[in-house]
């Protein structure tokens, strides 16, 4: 008897979720965890394998809109909650999966496919690649100091019950997910995901908390954190666990930072999954003692080559011919013109000489502008057939601001 692939039944989610569980360790959620990732499935864009009554491959895809250089908002497939059981490896399982996703993500019209990998080489062979990077900061706040800019001191912070002001806060990160690619504009309901505290994921930890920063009686900031005590001989060693830390402004950012700092009876602020560039690190006495550890994070994959190069615009002029391979989405594979600049651009199909010759891959990891074409030039990924071509492209794809996923999925 053979597998059957399907789109997912809202009857048949208990035992999808449950084999997914089981193929990431079956380590059980809380129930309000459950409850709620069972509201966010998109269960028409997820799809499942079974053999007989049994779940055997799991994959969904959320209807997010990242934002990309020039601060477009582009419809992207956010793949999610892939698993294999493990009684059903090297059967194809998987790459059946992959096939059936993105010519769905295709058909709707989405130009972008987004995931974080669990282990990143699973991902390349169907055409994802690494495009932005996070920092996992653990700052020794009993040594180093912040050196705050004017206006610090203007603004007012102030205790408050998370959910009391979710509102305020997802107020803030609308602002900002205009300002840096990719963020993903909130879809309704993720916000309750960030309030979820079960006691049996805080190990040891406090419930979680809030501060928000204020001027002139409005929200410009907030930070979400957890205590962890702690203590030797000498006295108190607790940390800061930094959840959620986002603001407006140099001002309300270096706020919100000098008050992770300073709470009592704490030497210690671990912060992950933070931008690479985020303002609080040219801030800092000592940046050896914030042990700073930089990870992949989001892996983008160009479903429509020309649409999502349209849909960004460029730093610098850019008029180049690719020649992309992509033997996981032939219809990807050719020669496009790019023709951009700051304002816009356009990317059509040509049989002009191509200037650069790469695969989709290296489009995905450049695409965001936190991974530089000439780099994956100088590492043979990128092959340059017109002198030139190569520094014109990597300048134009870069960004000002490094692209940063401000939340898993």
């Amino acid at each position: 008897m053979g597998t059957d692939l399907r789109v997912l039944r809202q009857d048949e989610w208990d035992e999808w979720y449950n084999s997914l569980l089981r193929a990431f360790g079956g380590i059980p959620e809380a129930a309000e965890q459950r409850a709620l990732f069972r509201e966010l499935t998109e269960t028409d864009r997820s799809i499942g394998v079974w053999d007989g009554d049994a779940c055997v491959g799991s994959a969904g895809a959320f209807s997010f809109r990242l934002t990309v250089p020039g601060g477009a908002l582009v419809p992207s497939a956010g793949v999610t909650m892939v698993g294999v059981a493990a009684t059903h490896r090297r059967r194809g399982v998987l790459t059946s999966m992959m096939r059936r996703q993105l010519d769905d993500v295709r058909s709707w019209g989405e130009p972008l496919a987004v995931l974080t990998a669990s282990e990143p080489e699973i991902y390349g062979r169907f055409g994802y690649a690494a495009a932005t990077h996070h920092v996992n900061a653990r700052i020794d706040t009993g040594r180093v100091r912040l050196t705050v800019p004017p206006g610090t001191d203007d603004v007012r912070l102030r205790y408050a019950e998370p959910a009391d002001v979710i509102d305020a806060c997802e107020a803030v990160y609308a602002q900002l997910v205009a300002r840096r690619p990719g963020m993903v504009a909130r879809i309704p309901g993720w916000e309750r995901l960030w309030l979820l505290d079960p006691e049996s994921s805080r190990e040891g930890a406090s419930p979680l908390q809030c501060v928000v920063a204020e001027r002139d009686g409005e929200v410009v900031g907030y930070a979400r954190f957890r205590i962890r005590a702690d203590w030797e001989p000498a006295g108190p060693k607790g940390t800061v666990l930094a959840q959620d830390v986002d603001a407006l402004d140099a001002a309300a950012h270096a706020a919100l930072w000098r008050f992770l700092f300073d709470i009592d009876l704490t030497s210690t602020v671990d912060a992950p999954r933070r931008p690479v560039d985020e303002p609080w690190q040219y801030l800092v006495s000592d940046i050896r003692r914030c042990s700073l550890l930089v990870r992949d994070s989001l892996h983008v994959r160009l479903v429509d080559v020309g649409a999502a190069l349209e849909a960004r615009t460029y730093q610098a002029p850019v008029d180049v011919v690719f020649e992309v391979e992509d033997a996981f989405c032939p219809w990807n594979t050719g020669r496009w013109r790019l023709a951009g600049d700051a304002k816009g651009a356009s990317c059509e199909r040509t049989r002009d000489t191509p200037d650069l010759a790469l695969s989709v891959r290296e489009l995905g990891a450049a695409y965001l502008g936190g991974v530089s074409l000439g780099a994956l030039g100088a590492a043979g990924r990128v092959r340059e057939l017109r002198q030139g071509a190569l520094t014109e492209a990597a300048v134009g794809f870069g960004s000002t601001v490094a692209p940063w996923l401000s939340h898993g999925f």
